[in-house]
């Protein structure tokens, strides 16, 4: 259901993880090259099912349960990738042929992802409540 505010924080959140990446770089590389996350086949791959998870997520609106605990994996999924731009991007010195020189945006956009996920998360712990109050009434 689109009224739902935690189905436009994942809305969102694909947007960033399924769409912006392929536009933004990740960083730069020494010949001036821009190094999306395709040229990875491991960023490639948890991109994707970051992405995948996120949809599902969407489509499973009626099981909030499920959408909690999908979002909480796709939170820590995030985080891993986080965790491997910053390693990336530390781990390599300037002066190598394939080092980063410049971090670019794309880099940053996880944080983005996660923070949408974990409002997403809060919204739906609301729902859940509302719901086990009303069943209380009855």
């Amino acid at each position: 259901m689109l009224q739902r505010i935690q189905t436009v924080y994942l809305i969102l959140t694909f947007v960033i993880t399924g769409v912006l990446l392929f536009f933004i770089p990740l960083w730069s590389l020494n010949d001036g090259k821009a190094f999306y996350f395709m040229q990875d086949q491991l960023y490639t791959i948890l991109l994707g099912l970051s992405t995948m998870l996120t949809i599902v997520s969407i489509i499973s609106y009626k099981k909030r349960q499920n959408q909690f605990v999908m979002n909480r994996l796709n939170i820590i999924l995030n985080l891993i990738l986080l965790g491997l731009f910053v390693y990336r991007s530390l781990n390599l010195s300037g002066e190598t042929v394939n080092a980063v020189s410049e971090k670019g945006i794309g880099m940053f956009l996880p944080i983005v992802a996660i923070v949408l996920l974990v409002l997403a998360n809060k919204a739906i712990k609301k729902d859940e409540d509302l719901v086990k109050s009303v069943d209380r009434l009855r």
